[in-house]
């Protein structure tokens, strides 16, 4: 029987505990365990994350929170910004403080200060922060009335703080702080500064207040934590392979395309990157015929009204760009979209026709602020592997299914064989009905649940048309990348006035599913060069083989293997310069050429190739044609392999 003013806790395991009303989470895990004292940094009651210190004052469910779950590095990373921001406070007190969000593997906090923060400055930043965890001060949490708040942060000169409490919603306001420091904040935070630790600042950037360019301009300093030193140092060590696979240092380094001042954000890609980015193409080109996709060509710069039509100019806005000719206003095309609708709805079309599968590899317009631009992944200009399928209610999910197919037999082509997903659900300014959204959002999770695929739920994450599926896939450092994406739409059919002949000789409105398996085709350039580290799979590599020559005498033999090899369409580079066999290896290994055919007096009198690869191994010395067969079979399978 339940003691008088005691309450039952559950636990995970289902397991109970009998505690008095009013004690804290720090009392319970005390009272189950030292290590569990020791080691927990907020508990979970429900769905919500709560401080050790919140009393439990009724019969509850309690999971408690650990530094290598994803909810403890939530707590870990927040707690780590503000011991950030006290660190900065208290080496340069004209600092003022901004906010300190969590994000992906760490967190940042913009500061506003008349002198920009060095590397110096960083170093002693870290190095205050790790003072002040040694003071294991206590984290406490303070609910304030509007009124006081605004007075104590206007006291320390906190405008942006002011500024914030006066827009947030009518009631008290929840402050947390360590020492004599603290900051507005919903919390939760870990008991004590001496939880922290295993953190690292990595940079400093500029920013604007709110994001906005006309608002007082911010210093950002970017920081990660994790729960272990072990962890902190695997992430550290990701992150320097992460710079030596930077996609924008190797496409200077490998010639595969620049930027220019003249074009912001919109790549030039040079002969080699034109190459991959071509094959790219003809690879999903050769999908298309083979899988009943016709590929079509649309108009650059349309009439605004199509996009006020289609709803993009609703919605979109912001992103688009805009011209005017002849008195009549026109946009450059951000997508394809509303122009597949244009040509699906300039002729008659009955169920036998359907579906109808449209592709479009036309160049795309976005405008992207330049503080979000970002090499080839986030860029102005680009096409994608944009595809619209238009088709009856009943074939939709068998649509998907094909579709879903498709993208796992692309992925496993580049080596991404790691792919998450999603359903991204209707989001709060949409379009079509209520019905209309439950069919759409039944027919995607039916497909993936047909095909044994685990997904999960990104609620209010679709488009204003539609919901959609999210292909995520991880990369060689284990990154995740968001690349393809099916969205069902029922709403711009509707709007453009799209129909068919139903088998009962009336009209029917088509459903529209837009998809893409690499989207961007830069952006999964970007990406790729990253995962592979530039050194491209043969079938994709700008230049397959490199002719090397060893001296004078074997020149005449490289100009007809490399003949040879152009003839059998093998992309070739003649290297017949003055320097030793060893310095033309180095080059073209730093060109991450996949072969390289050294030519020296017994090759040319016997009439082979001694090949060797871009990992170092060497095959056999051979005849060419030998070399040309096994090429040309790794090219047409596209496998991963060299030898």
């Amino acid at each position: 029987m339940l003691k008088e003013g005691h309450i039952t806790v559950t636990l995970p395991d289902g397991s109970q505990r009998e505690i008095p009303a009013g004690s804290t989470g720090a009392d319970l895990a005390a009272q189950i365990g030292p290590r569990l004292a020791r080691e927990a940094l907020a508990m979970k009651i429900g769905d919500s994350v709560y401080d050790l210190s919140r009393t439990l004052d009724g019969d509850a469910r309690v999971e408690f929170v650990m530094p290598d779950s994803d909810a403890g590095l939530d707590v870990l990373r927040h707690s780590t910004a503000h011991l950030l921001a006290m660190a900065v406070q208290e080496l340069y007190p004209e600092a003022k403080v901004t906010i300190g969000p969590v994000i992906e593997n760490g967190f940042y906090y913009d500061f506003e200060r008349p002198t920009p923060f060095s590397d110096e400055d960083l170093a002693s930043i870290e190095a205050r922060m790790a003072e002040i965890v040694k003071r294991d001060l206590p984290v406490y949490r303070e609910v304030v009335a509007r009124d006081e708040a605004v007075r104590r942060f206007e006291k320390l000169g906190e405008h942006f703080k002011v500024e914030i409490i006066r827009e947030l919603p009518d009631g008290p306001i929840t402050v947390y702080g360590h020492g004599d420091w603290f900051d507005l904040c919903r919390g939760p935070h870990v008991p004590s500064t001496g939880r922290l630790g295993a953190f690292k600042l990595l940079s400093v950037a500029g920013a604007y207040w709110r994001g906005d360019e006309r608002n007082p301009q911010l210093q950002r300093i970017y920081g990660t934590a994790w729960a272990s030193k072990k962890e902190l140092k695997a992430y550290l060590d990701q992150i320097e392979e992460a710079k030596k696979r930077d996609h924008r240092k190797l496409g200077r380094e490998l010639n595969l395309f620049t930027f220019h001042p003249v074009a912001p954000a919109s790549p030039f890609f040079h002969p080699k990157g034109a190459t991959v980015y071509n094959l790219l193409v003809e690879y999903i080109r050769a999908l298309y015929f083979k899988h009943g996709y016709d590929e079509v060509i649309t108009p650059m710069v349309a009439d605004l009204e199509l996009w006020k039509k289609s709803g993009h100019y609703d919605n979109f806005a912001e992103s688009m760009y805009f011209t005017k000719v002849e008195e009549r206003d026109f946009s450059v095309k951000p997508m394809n979209c509303p122009g597949h609708c244009v040509m699906f709805g300039a002729q008659a079309w009955s169920y036998r026709d359907l579906p109808v599968r449209m592709a479009d590899f036309g160049r795309l317009h976005r405008f992207e602020r330049s503080g979000v631009t970002q090499g080839l992944t986030r860029v102005r200009s680009f096409s994608q592997d944009d595809a619209h399928i238009f088709c009856a209610p009943e074939q939709m999910e068998d649509e998907i299914l094909k579709f879903i197919d498709l993208l796992y037999e692309v992925y496993g082509v580049f080596g991404f064989g790691d792919v998450r997903v999603a359903i991204a659900t209707r989001p709060a300014r949409s379009q079509g009905t209520d019905e209309q959204w439950k069919l759409a959002e039944d027919a995607l999770e039916s497909a993936l649940r047909r095909r044994n695929i685990a997904f999960h739920l990104n609620p209010g994450e679709g488009a204003f048309y539609g919901p959609k599926i999210e292909f995520q896939v991880l990369d060689a450092l284990r990154r995740p990348w968001q690349l393809g994406t099916i969205q069902v739409d029922y709403s711009m059919p509707t709007r453009f006035g799209l129909s068919y002949r139903t088998s009962e000789g009336t009209e029917a409105v088509p459903v529209m599913l837009h998809r893409a398996m690499l989207g961007s085709i830069e952006r999964f350039m970007g990406i790729l060069i990253e995962h592979c580290a530039g050194a491209f799979p043969v079938w994709l590599a700008p230049v397959q083989a490199a002719v090397l020559t060893v001296s004078e005498k074997s020149v005449a033999y490289g100009e007809r293997v490399t003949a040879q090899l152009r003839a059998a369409g093998i992309r070739v580079e003649f290297d017949q310069g003055d320097e030793k066999i060893g310095a033309k290896i180095r080059r073209a290994q730093l060109q991450k050429i996949p072969y390289m055919l050294v030519l020296g007096e017994r090759e040319a009198t016997d009439q082979t190739v001694a090949v060797r690869t871009r990992t170092g191994e060497q095959m056999p010395p051979g005849p060419v044609e030998q070399f040309i067969e096994r090429v040309s079979e790794i090219t047409r399978t596209r496998s991963a392999v060299l030898l």
